[in-house]
């Protein structure tokens, strides 16, 4: 294989990673506990997206004493505190592997 050859082929992986990663980025991806009373979303790259509880859940012996407000009230704060906390947490990561790498930025890990 010539020299442009593997300029073309190293292209073409460049161009199908970047696609790969955009329908990563537009996935929805899904998991539940307590028999589907907390539902979370992410998408394909593990980003967190929303949460969901259930009205019994919060209150098991009377879920209709749990009004719609209350309830997306509480999902907005924990998807807030969660959000947050994974921007922290990445920015903390650049931070230390700027150190490790000397500022050099690597494509995949800063």
């Amino acid at each position: 294989m010539n020299m442009m050859q593997m300029m073309q082929q190293a292209q073409n992986i460049q161009k199908k990673l970047k696609s790969v990663q955009s329908e990563l980025a537009s996935a929805e991806i899904s998991g539940e506990a307590a028999g589907g009373a907390v539902k979370v979303v992410c998408d394909g790259q593990g980003k967190f997206k929303s949460i969901k509880l259930s009205k019994d859940l919060l209150n098991p012996e009377n879920p209709q004493a749990v009004d719609d407000d209350t309830l997306e009230t509480l999902e907005d704060l924990i998807t807030t505190a969660i959000l947050q906390t994974s921007e922290k947490a990445s920015k903390e990561m650049e931070s230390k592997l700027r150190a490790v790498t000397g500022g050099i930025s690597i494509p995949g890990l800063c």
